[in-house]
């Protein structure tokens, strides 16, 4: 049994989804971040650098535990432990690790910084938060050109889909002010409907 700690946010949600949609058994450890949880010396001795989402799997890929932050490195972690999200194909596999690192570098980034602007300001600088703002609208709509030709972002669901979802429904009603982006939203709503999607989403709601 696979235990990871985590919080509500995209980046815990991202992790518990990618074990539910490969079928792993894993119980979730809910971290209060307002409260500090993350960085006692308890949580500290799991990942010194007090950051969730964590991972212990007790069968490790020697067969033994292994201890695993950073959510991208989760998610390629249990593709690789489960063969499942990480084509065979090779152009394919390309393809998918490609949107996988702009949604986990790009997205991420500026989605993060954008809350972050947020709640750091009561009253925050429109300018500032705007330099935010942009740029994830604009790989939104890269996104929704991509997901006009494919059904999912490498032409069939990867890594790719599941380290984008939750970026995608955390900020759909900012991203929803671009208007028009059928095709996100085709995938968003076809993403949210499956099994292993809505059972990562609840086990850190």
């Amino acid at each position: 049994m696979i235990e990871l700690y985590a919080c509500n946010t995209s980046n815990g949600q991202r992790g518990a989804v990618m074990l539910a949609e490969a079928g792993l058994a894993f119980n979730t450890h809910i971290l209060n971040l307002k409260a500090g949880e993350h960085k006692t010396p308890e949580f500290r001795k799991i990942n010194p650098v007090g950051a969730v989402p964590v991972i212990i799997d007790p069968d490790g890929p020697d067969g033994k535990p292994l201890t695993l932050a950073q959510t991208g490195a989760i998610c390629l972690y249990v593709a690789e432990k489960t063969g499942q999200f990480l084509p065979q194909d090779m152009r394919t596999r390309c393809i998918a690790l490609q949107y996988f690192m702009q949604a986990m570098s790009d997205v991420v980034l500026y989605s993060g910084a954008y809350a972050f602007s947020l709640m750091r300001f009561p009253e925050p600088n429109v300018a500032s938060t705007k330099v935010f703002k942009d740029p994830l609208l604009e790989h939104m709509g890269y996104f929704d050109q991509r997901l006009a030709d494919v059904e999912f972002l490498a032409g069939e669901i990867s890594i790719a889909d599941i380290a984008l979802y939750p970026a995608v429904n955390q900020r759909w009603g900012l991203i929803e002010e671009l208007g028009g982006l059928s095709n996100l939203n085709r995938w968003r709503k076809m993403m949210a409907a499956r099994p292993g999607i809505a059972r990562g989403m609840q086990a850190v709601a």
